[in-house]
């Protein structure tokens, strides 16, 4: 099993980065550092967060955990599990 990422998912990332350091740079790295981390620990066991009840028409394999108030959507699929996007819980539209 391998972590694969969105291009949405990495885009989304490196804003919410830049955003959280335009006020801390120590911050932002921690917040980064804290959902890679989180992550990768998917890895672990991939079916440990709900699933995502604000994906339209989940076919169940659509799960999301929140960390540092960013929501990060992921599709398990039978070799990999695909980050989705990371977004700031407070963006709207919350469904997709």
């Amino acid at each position: 099993m391998r972590i694969v990422w969105s291009k949405q998912a990495v885009l989304q990332l490196e804003k919410a980065y830049q955003d959280i350091a335009l006020d801390s740079i120590q911050a932002a790295a921690k917040v980064k550092d804290d959902l890679q981390e989180k992550i990768a620990g998917l890895l672990d066991f991939p079916e440990r967060y709900p699933l995502d009840k604000f994906r339209k028409n989940n076919s169940g394999k659509v799960r999301a955990f929140e960390k540092h108030r960013y929501r990060v959507a992921y599709q398990v699929e039978k070799d990999h599990i695909r980050i989705l996007r990371i977004r700031h819980t407070s963006m709207l539209p919350l469904d997709y």
